[in-house]
């Protein structure tokens, strides 16, 4: 027979991906106490089934395979620019391809953004709506939101649609440094 740990361990294991986790659901659904699920979901995260984002919360991952050299995930963009998830949660796993600032008008933006992109740009909805219909995630910079109707497509595409109070610069140095770090640590494997 399992040990509670293990059986905890299982029960992570087989939640959908993006799934929120907490120590008191756990500890209420298998009957076990809240420390015991509070290490279990710890050993999770070492193993990389889980992933903990400030303000967001722990959520069921896809496990990464040790030897692949990591893409940026948008969920790390999350935590380096200390943002808000407006929608899209479930997309916060997806690598990022590349990054772009829409500082032109949407009709220009058009031609520089595609799937797999995050579109940079301050409170302008129909840039958000143009970047998610094209496939980009969306990360809007100065500490805006937008409407409900544009955290209702990014929840429909499974695209994130982020928030931070940083203005572009600061926020495009940062992801770009990360990209750089990223590279240097592909290079000395």
């Amino acid at each position: 027979m399992a040990t509670k740990h293990e059986q905890i361990l299982k029960y992570i294991e087989n939640l959908a991906v993006g799934e929120k986790i907490s120590v008191r659901k756990i500890a209420k659904n298998l009957s076990v106490s809240e420390g015991t699920a509070y290490r279990a979901i710890k050993d999770a995260e070492i193993i990389g089934f889980v992933s903990t984002i400030k303000r967001v919360g722990t959520l069921r991952i896809e496990r990464k395979q040790k030897d692949s050299i990591e893409k940026l995930t948008f969920a790390e963009i999350v935590n380096m620019i200390d943002g808000q998830v407006l929608g899209g949660r479930e997309g916060l796993y997806k690598s990022l391809n590349k990054f772009v600032i829409g500082a032109m008008t949407v009709d220009a933006m058009e031609r520089y953004t595609d799937a797999g992109n995050l579109v940079i740009v301050g409170n302008r909805e129909r840039a958000h709506e143009l970047a998610l219909h094209r496939g980009a995630a969306v990360l809007i910079t100065g500490g805006f939101d937008t409407s409900d109707e544009v955290k209702r497509l990014a929840d429909e595409k499974e695209l994130p649609i982020l928030s931070t109070s940083y203005d572009t610069f600061t926020v495009a140095t940062m992801i770009n440094r990360a990209i750089y770090d990223q590279l240097i640590k592909k290079k000395s494997f």
